[in-house]
This record gives structure tokens, C-alpha cells and sequence, in this order.
């Protein structure tokens, strides 16, 4: 079992994924070696898994395949399913589709409505 620290008394030496990110590194297969807990009111407490700084390894570079493919990724969340459009934003998986889509009604014809 990993050792469990409270929220801001972990040692030196220690740090999330985003701390380690922040530095150029990535966890690089090791396993967690301890977590954090920070306590809330009415829930169970926040959880942060915690990998020692000197086992990292650097994060990989981008290749040019990967760039396209973070690219096209990102298009396909920007664009509405309805309007067929690149909004400029990710579209929000609750409305699934751009606001305006959302917001304006759809014309109906009978029992149906068409969107466009």
C-alpha cells in the first residue's frame, strides 16, 4: 500500500502528474509510491497519486503524426454535428451542439423536427 500524506505535508522529492509536467517529465511506468489526501466537508477527500521526481523520465516529443492527429482530434470536438460548422470552441458534451444550434428551435414539420 502506498503512503498516504495529508493535503500539502507530502516530502520533497514527490509530485503529481501535473507537477511533473510542469517540469518536462512523465511518470515513465513507475508505480505510484503515495498519495494525498485532501479533506472536504460532505464527500470523501480529493485523491492525488503522487511519483518520485528522480525515477522520471522526460515527456516524448511531438512527432508531426501526432500533431495531426491532436489537430483533427480537436476539429472534430469544434465542430457542430448540426450546422456542420467549426464553432471555435469545444462544444459542450451536455448540449451536444454549438450554442445557437441549441438555442434557436428547430422548425417542425408534423411530428418531427428538421434541424438543419
Amino acid at each position: 500500500m502506498a503512503d498516504v500524506y495529508r493535503w500539502r505535508l507530502a516530502p520533497d522529492g514527490l509530485a503529481t502528474r501535473r507537477q511533473l509536467r510542469a517540469l518536462g517529465l512523465r511518470p515513465g511506468g513507475q508505480d505510484v509510491v503515495a498519495e494525498v489526501h485532501r479533506p472536504r466537508r460532505r464527500r470523501g477527500p480529493l485523491v492525488a497519486y503522487l511519483y518520485r521526481i528522480e525515477h522520471a523520465k522526460p515527456v516524448r516529443p511531438m512527432t508531426p503524426g501526432r500533431a495531426a492527429a491532436l489537430a483533427a482530434a480537436m476539429l472534430a470536438r469544434r465542430t457542430c454535428p448540426n450546422c456542420r460548422t467549426d464553432v471555435g470552441y469545444c462544444i459542450p458534451r451536455s448540449l451536444g451542439m454549438c450554442v445557437p444550434c441549441h438555442d434557436t428551435p428547430a422548425p417542425c414539420e408534423g411530428n418531427r423536427c428538421v434541424f438543419a
